[in-house]
């Protein structure tokens, strides 16, 4: 067994070993916490093991918009603990993101905790609506969790469809590289066939789309004052 092959190895039985972790925290959290094992070398069928049901995932299903975010971040990504988001049908979920690594340090997977929230934020609004405690909380993004890679993309690509008249046809050079440089930022290019989605999306040529893809990694963006995120 050469290098690669015993590095493989070493992944595969790290996530065999974490699948028995994914059942027993679902378990002890009971029938609103799920718990997702994903596996970032195949992005477009990342889950391997579902604990649990909060957002519809199945096992072979993609990696949600979170997912695509961690992995573009590659050996840099961090676990994301602690942070709520909403689902397309308006459950508020709870989630915490942990990264799996390797023994030399490479991020190759995650296991992913969602716990639904929904009646305790419902239950949080109407007691602080009633004490006259203020506005409520800013409202959590909503995230597509979707077993189908396509529509994780598509979701990513059209919140930043331009609100003006004229829609994407609209978008000058600088405008496409910035557009181009934030979808490769949250991972949206690790996916097969993404290039081709998103030109279609744009309605532009597949070599113009990567065209832009190639000038956005090798050029900065004007309003980028290298300021704190």
């Amino acid at each position: 067994m050469d290098r690669e092959q015993a590095r493989e190895a070493e992944r595969d039985a790290i996530l065999a070993a974490t699948v028995p972790v994914a059942d027993g925290i679902a378990a002890t959290f009971g029938p609103l916490c799920e718990v997702v094992l994903h596996d970032y070398r195949r992005p477009e069928g990342s889950v391997v093991a579902v604990a649990g049901s909060v957002t519809g995932r199945t096992v072979g299903g993609a990696m949600s918009e979170i997912g695509l975010r961690v992995l573009a971040r590659g050996d840099e990504a961090a676990d994301e603990l602690n942070y709520l988001t909403r689902t397309g049908d308006g459950t508020l979920v709870k989630s915490s993101t942990m990264v799996l690594r390797d023994s030399t340090g490479a991020v190759f997977g995650a296991l992913c905790v969602n716990v639904d929230v929904t009646a305790v934020g419902q239950a949080h609004a109407l007691l602080g609506s009633l004490a006259g405690l203020g506005a409520a909380p800013e409202e959590p993004p909503t995230t597509t969790f979707g077993d189908d890679i396509d529509s994780v993309v598509g979701a990513i690509v059209d919140a930043h469809r331009p609100r003006r008249n004229g829609g994407w046809a609209q978008l000058g050079r600088e405008e496409r590289l910035r557009l181009f440089r934030d979808l490769d930022a949250r991972g949206v290019f690790a996916v097969r066939r993404a290039v081709e989605q998103v030109a279609g999306r744009l309605g532009i040529s597949r070599a113009s789309a990567y065209s832009y893809l190639s000038q956005s990694r090798t050029t900065t963006d004007p309003t980028d004052t290298g300021g704190p995120a």
